[in-house]
């Protein structure tokens, strides 16, 4: 029964991980709220194993997702369209090399120093803000498609990444609104953050694996299975109605969700501990 009953939280945190990694509301500040009442057996190195993987689920959907669009061999493309791939990923990496280079330098005191409610909290709210007020601009995008982002724009919009590491920023969040502040629009600028997470996540999930020295059993190997599934089948979900709401619609209904996770994240951890 205890092993169902992880089995269940296992698909609970995976669907959280599949629909938030990709819509710019805050992996984090979700997993935080969900923590308090959803505790994985197996302790917290298991814990942060799991979160690890189940990453690698939404990495995998994107991948399986444009596979032939970032495949660069693929036989079905002329020798152009090989070129242009190549250079699309050439901007990916680019776009990766700030956040990645922070990100190696300080993750120990990144963690440290925001991990905790009353950050998460306010960068809910101020990136929530910030969207709303970036989408009533009601700008004309220049850059509609991502052969048109120049390595400089991709410098520009890794800058914006390097946001995300603190947490509640939402790295998808980061780099979409940077990138409509930059001129793309609202579909180039998610496909293009879709993109920037294979290298980032990858890159994230390998340095926790290569520091992970505990011991898995049978169970433990189901339960990151179920969970890394879950994250896969969530994402493919998630990535398609994103794409679909935003022909029609803009990020501002995703401004308003993060202001009020951020206050309930405030009262919930700030708040009401400072009134008990």
């Amino acid at each position: 029964m205890e092993f169902l009953i992880e089995i269940l939280k296992a698909i609970i945190l995976g669907i959280i991980q599949g629909i938030t990694e990709w819509l710019p509301i805050s992996s984090t500040g979700h997993m935080i709220l969900v923590d308090e009442f959803l505790h994985l057996a197996g302790g917290e190195t298991f814990v942060e194993l799991f979160l690890v993987v189940v990453q690698f689920g939404s990495i995998l959907a994107v991948v399986l997702m444009y596979f032939n669009r970032l495949n660069p061999f693929s036989k079905r493309k002329s020798i152009s369209e090989k070129k242009e791939t190549i250079n699309l990923w050439i901007k990916i990496l680019i776009a990766c090399v700030p956040a990645g280079i922070i990100g190696v330098l300080f993750n120990d005191q990144i963690k440290a120093w925001f991990f905790n409610p009353p950050v998460i909290s306010i960068t809910l709210i101020v990136y929530g803000i910030g969207f709303i007020v970036i989408e009533r601009r009601k700008r004309r995008p220049v850059i509609n498609h991502l052969n048109e982002i120049t390595s400089v724009k991709a410098a520009q919009i890794g800058v914006f990444q390097m946001l995300a590491l603190i947490p509640g920023t939402s790295r998808s969040g980061a780099t979409i609104m940077g990138s409509t502040l930059l001129g793309l629009n609202r579909r180039t600028a998610s496909e293009f953050s879709f993109f920037l997470a294979i290298p980032v996540m990858l890159g994230a999930s390998l340095l926790d694996l290569v520091r992970y020295d505990g011991i898995l059993t049978i169970q433990n190997i189901v339960v990151l299975a179920v969970g890394m599934f879950t994250a896969f089948i969530v994402s493919i979900i998630a990535i398609k109605m994103l794409l679909s709401y935003i022909r029609k619609h803009s990020f501002e209904i995703f401004g308003y969700y993060r202001i009020i996770l951020g206050a309930i994240v405030f009262v919930y951890f700030v708040v009401i501990p400072f009134f008990i």
